[in-house]
């Protein structure tokens, strides 16, 4: 048997070396410059988290703060609300306050004519009684209160309330004048002439008093007292009694 011959591959000694593997530059140099922004970068800074929680604690304390002013400011004014009407009912329960009241005692006509120029001139004379009931509360009749006689909606005439002081649980007795020019007379007097045949004449007398009230020595803001009294005569003949067949009287005051 001959030798084992062993077989070794053949080198090409004209072959071409072979060349080295391709690398993407591009792919290189943006990864330098990655790392190397990367490295050049700081890192991010977390200083600004602080100032947003002091921020948000800053509006926390601000809106805590109003709350505490509202607060104290509605406990107040229910304390104030609390204490005027301890007062006012203290002041109730004390004085005792009444509304005064006033009655008609007798109406006299004057004068009631028709003029030239057709308006109804009317004089009146009314003797009123005005009554103040309560024991510690003293009135004060101020200027500009006004006594008035209406047919249904047209007033008749007019005159002032004397300006005086109603002492505790007195009676007053006070004679008014009025005196009053309404205009379309012809068609009022015609009405008021057909109205007299019946025998009842319906008239309303209004009240509007300015008034201050007096508690012990303390005098108080002024009120209005405003009355109707809703009246009934017989006949208005001028120079004549009236007869009042029915009257009728509501008070109440005006603030």
């Amino acid at each position: 048997m001959g030798d084992n011959q062993r077989i070794h591959p053949a080198v090409d000694v004209e072959a071409p070396p072979l060349a080295a593997p391709l690398v993407l530059r591009g792919l290189v140099a943006s990864g330098k410059r990655s790392s190397s922004l990367s490295q050049q970068q700081p890192p991010l800074s977390l200083r600004t988290i602080p100032a947003v929680m002091q921020g948000s604690k800053l509006s926390q304390t601000t809106s805590c703060c109003c709350c505490k002013c509202i607060c104290w400011t509605v406990g107040l004014l229910v304390l104030l609300l609390g204490i005027v009407g301890a007062t006012a009912g203290i002041l109730y329960l004390v004085f005792k306050p009444k509304i005064p009241n006033y009655s008609v005692d007798s109406l006299r006509i004057s004068d009631l004519r028709l003029n030239f120029d057709m308006t109804l001139y009317a004089t009146f004379d009314v003797k009123i009684t005005a009554n103040n009931p309560n024991k510690k509360i003293g009135i004060y009749y101020e200027k500009g209160g006004l006594l008035s006689v209406w047919y249904t909606d047209t007033k008749l005439c007019q005159g002032s309330i004397p300006k005086f002081y109603q002492g505790h649980q007195n009676i007053t007795k006070l004679d008014v004048s009025l005196t009053g020019q309404t205009r379309y007379g012809s068609t009022l007097m015609r009405t008021l002439q057909e109205q007299q045949q019946t025998g009842r004449i319906p008239l309303d007398l209004k009240i509007d008093a300015p008034v201050s009230i007096k508690l012990g020595r303390l005098k108080l803001r002024k009120v209005r007292i405003l009355g109707n009294c809703l009246l009934v005569v017989n006949s208005l003949s001028t120079n004549n009694l009236i007869s009042i067949k029915a009257s009728n009287c509501k008070f109440r005051l005006k603030l």
